[in-house]
This record gives C-alpha cells, sequence and structure tokens, in this order.
C-alpha cells in the first residue's frame, strides 16, 4: 500500500473512532478537530504512523499495516505523562 493511501486509511479509521467514544457532552467538537499524523514508515509491504488529534484529550494512535495479510492493527493510547528527565543527574 503507497504512503498516501495508508495515511488516508489512518485518518479514517482515527476519526471513526474518535467520533464513536467522544463524551455525550463533547459531540459539539466532532466537525472541528483536525487528525495528523506525528510519525510515518514504510518497510518492505509493511506500514506505521503514529497519529493524534488537535482535542485536548492526550490520546494518540497506531496503525500498523501488515502487507503479507493485507490487515491494519489499530491501537488507541491516552498519554498518561510526559516529563523531562535530566540525564546528567543520573550519572
Amino acid at each position: 500500500m503507497d504512503n498516501k493511501k495508508f495515511v488516508e486509511l489512518c485518518i479514517k479509521e482515527v476519526r471513526g473512532f474518535v467520533d464513536n467514544h467522544l463524551e455525550p457532552n463533547n459531540t459539539n467538537l466532532i466537525p472541528n478537530y483536525d487528525v495528523y499524523v506525528v510519525w510515518l514508515c514504510k518497510t518492505l509491504g509493511n506500514n506505521k504512523a503514529l497519529l493524534s488529534t488537535s482535542l485536548p484529550d492526550n490520546m494518540y494512535f497506531e496503525c500498523t499495516y501488515n502487507g503479507e495479510k493485507n490487515e491494519l492493527y489499530f491501537d488507541a493510547y491516552h498519554k498518561y505523562t510526559n516529563r523531562c528527565i535530566k540525564l546528567d543527574a543520573l550519572d
């Protein structure tokens, strides 16, 4: 699968997931968010992408295409924390 088709498929899957999992009181956000690719890689017949949205829910998504089996694997994650670890402090 070429990158353009893969990215379009990933964005469609992320948007479908988000639209189906928004809190009922947040349904007014559905048409007003963007889905974007954070990272993309193609190796041999396989593709992988990390995606996120402009919603303030700290979700991110991983899509992996297995070209040998013609399957797409979809994972949704909630970012729990983001912190800086000063490596010089570990010495």
